[in-house]
């Protein structure tokens, strides 16, 4: 099939039609004489039976869709190796509802609201489909309004001739019931008390089916039963009461239904091990032991080990340009300059129905090494705890605190020294001490993708707020307030394309503290916002968004490259990022399939726009905001899609203060000779780039967002 196309239709679009024949188009990569021989593409054979079947599906999904007139016609041009099809198609006008009738539910629904939310309304083509699914909608209305056995009766009349149909849509609600007894089966180790507070069905409330399935998703959730089911034990309703007019007869004249639980729980131990590779955390290992129902109570105790960065090669590797596995840890940016390992180890203990059944606490005690490619490296031991309220509704809530002991083993100490004229050992020392850092924090999360690996459809909201002051165990200069705020949105086009944009902003406010007799708004380098990445501005480097300081050891003559309004550009330049307290990311991005391996690979094309600023006062200006297009391949795996982005970033490389770093690591300040020149305005070293010097790569597993 070398091309398949429609004509004439209007009331319903390329996509319903070639979704409901069985001849299909092959790929356009299939096509191309080159691919075509190379085997690429999906190529799909004409059958002859099938494509005169197709006429008639066609007639009828459009009787179905209430244009009984419609006509379809064929156009078949053939070719030695290759069909050529259009379906031509008359619609006709449809026949159109001109009365929709509701009967049976007077006195237990809203008859006006219900009939303004059925899919199928008055002036509409009476689309049978639409017809079945108005029906649908008030049987669910009716069991969720206590009518376990409500059913609906369709009738209708419709006359082609004339263009028009009478809808009757007729409820037998049955009698209305609540629940009676709750039997629980499948039960062996995990109490039964536990699986009742759990669940949103008691005897005694009105029957919802909405509450069986909500019952089944929180047993789920609980992550000790392999399988679970939530049903009614009755199958079919009492003799007595099945006219729809016992619906309104009160409380006292209701029925009970029976509800089964049927469970099946899982193992009681189970183990995890993983490995895996990125660019920025190189090769990684992690482990991980979970006891269920640990000493009752569904409560699961988890311990956890992680660590990252293995092969990242040491300082004299980095510094010689070898190092082994080095150049893989890190194949699109520059060498490493931390040489250490990350590791977490840590033990957890979930409670779920904490005192409340849609409740969930955790208290978990850890120690970590963590650091940011660039920045800085944090040790750390401490315990976290936390409770997410209403944990499997439309919009957890999750209050925590943390406590922690640590301090920064490994920070440039340009930072110190840029942001906060801390340039000599001694007065960094203050700032690397070990202290207590306690904050309180709030995280709302609303999640409505259809798929949290490679989401289609959907929206995911999720606000974060922080608080660390001495009034919540934190000492300085660990005393700020955080917040920060990440919507996505996802939209499918046609089968396999997606359309998805992301905003994320976020601001922090500091405390004051006293530096060397002055005070500043100081905000430690692990809590300050950084930008840049696979996940973030694509065309950055990990963490090169935003502010930035310069750093030489030699500034002997044979380092100066030249000089640009009285400041020496240096050959041997060192960019160090420092972060900063406020940011904002917004990306744009249309996934589509590729034309070749197309089940297996996909197309990206993308926007990123974003800014991290060091905010003094005043408003943020939007002037200094980048934007670098890009375009990328993402390869589907079980563990989500892989995928390699090319971004192409047309500015200039970012200005900042110029500092020398003595063999003693104490930071010297240089100013420009022409006294005119601002003293963070360093002109970084390179001159005009060319087109593929300004590509960006980043390599990462799973989507940017």
């Amino acid at each position: 099939m070398r091309k398949l196309s429609f004509a004439g239709n209007r009331a319903l679009d390329d996509y319903t039609l070639s979704a409901a024949i069985a001849t299909t188009n092959s790929s356009w990569a299939a096509t191309w004489p080159i691919i075509r021989l190379l085997g690429f593409g999906e190529k799909r054979t004409f059958d002859e039976t099938e494509f005169r079947r197709d006429v008639v599906r066609l007639v009828l999904l459009y009787r179905q869709s209430g244009y009984m007139s419609a006509v379809v016609d064929t156009v078949v041009r053939r070719e030695p190796k290759n069909v050529f099809i259009t379906f031509r198609i008359h619609e006709g006008d449809p026949v159109r509802v001109a009365r929709l009738e509701v009967k049976g539910v007077a006195g237990i629904l809203d008859t006006a609201k219900l009939r303004r939310a059925l899919p199928l309304q008055v002036g509409d083509p009476f689309n049978r489909f639409l017809f079945q699914a108005s029906a649908d909608t008030i049987v669910v209305r009716l069991r969720n309004s206590g009518y376990p056995y409500a059913e609906v009766l369709r009738n209708f009349d419709s006359e082609a001739g004339i263009l028009r149909a009478e809808v009757e849509l007729e409820a037998i609600p049955g009698r209305r019931m609540r629940i009676g007894e709750v039997q629980i089966r499948g039960l062996e180790a995990l109490d039964t008390g536990v699986v009742r507070r759990i669940l949103t069905v008691h005897p005694g409330d009105l029957y919802r089916q909405d509450a069986l399935y909500q019952s089944q998703r929180e047993l789920f959730g609980l992550g000790v039963f392999r399988s679970a089911s939530v049903l009614l034990v009755d199958s079919l309703p009492p003799v007595e009461g099945s006219g729809g007019g016992q619906g309104a007869a009160g409380p006292e004249a209701d029925s009970t239904v029976r509800v089964l639980v049927q469970v099946v729980e899982g193992p009681r131990h189970r183990l995890r091990l993983g490995a895996g590779y990125g660019s920025v955390e190189c090769f990684r290992v992690q482990t991980g032991w979970a006891a269920h129902n640990f000493q009752g109570g569904a409560r699961v105790l988890d311990l956890s080990a992680r660590v990252s960065k293995l092969g990242g090669g040491d300082s004299a590797s980095t510094k010689s340009g070898g190092g082994g596995l080095n150049q893989l840890c890190n194949p699109f940016a520059a060498s490493w300059t931390l040489d250490t390992l990350n590791y977490t180890v840590g033990v957890a203990l979930r409670q779920p129905a904490f005192l409340s059944r849609a409740h969930t606490a955790t208290v978990g005690l850890f120690a970590e090494r963590r650091s940011e490619f660039h920045v800085y490296t944090r040790e750390a031991v401490g315990v976290n705890a936390d409770v997410t309220i209403n944990a499997r509704r439309a919009v957890p809530v999750t209050l925590g605190y943390g406590y922690s002991v640590g301090r920064i083993t490994k920070a440039d100490a340009a930072t110190f020294c840029s942001r906060f004229r801390l340039c000599t050992d001694s007065s960094r020392a203050f700032l690397q001490e070990r202290r207590p850092f306690g904050a309180v924090s709030v995280t709302a999360v609303r999640d409505r993708v259809n798929n949290p690996l490679d989401a289609s459809e959907g929206s995911l909201v999720t606000a974060t707020l922080l608080h660390a002051s001495r009034a919540v165990g934190s000492k300085a200069p660990y005393e700020f307030n955080r917040g920060e705020l990440d919507m996505a949105r996802y939209y499918p086009i046609g089968r396999r394309t997606v359309f998805a944009w992301r905003l994320r902003g976020g601001t922090i406010l500091p405390q004051d503290i006293t530096l060397l007799s002055q005070r500043v708004g100081y905000v430690p380098p692990d809590q300050r916002f950084y930008g840049g990445g696979p996940n973030s501005v694509r065309g950055y480097g990990l963490n090169e968004l935003g502010p930035r300081v310069y750093i030489v050891s030699d500034t002997n003559p044979m380092q100066v490259d030249t000089v640009i309004a009285g400041q020496k550009v240096f050959k041997a330049v060192r960019t160090v990022p420092t972060g900063g307290n406020s940011v904002v990311v917004l990306n744009a991005e249309l996934r589509f399939p590729s034309p070749i391996f197309a089940q297996r690979m996909r197309l990206g094309l993308f926007v990123d726009v974003g800014r991290v600023w060091e905010r003094t006062g005043g408003v943020v200006s939007l002037d200094s905001l980048r934007v670098t297009p890009g375009v990328g391949v993402r390869i589907t795996t079980p563990l989500g899609p892989v995928r390699v982005d090319a971004a192409y970033n047309g500015y200039p490389a970012e200005r900042g203060p110029l500092l020398f770093q003595t063999p003693t690591d104490s930071i010297i300040r240089i100013r420009p000779t022409d006294g005119v020149s601002p003293p963070d305005d360093y002109p970084p070293p390179g001159g005009r780039k060319r087109f593929w010097d300004r590509i960006v790569w980043q390599f990462a597993v799973g989507q940017a967002f």
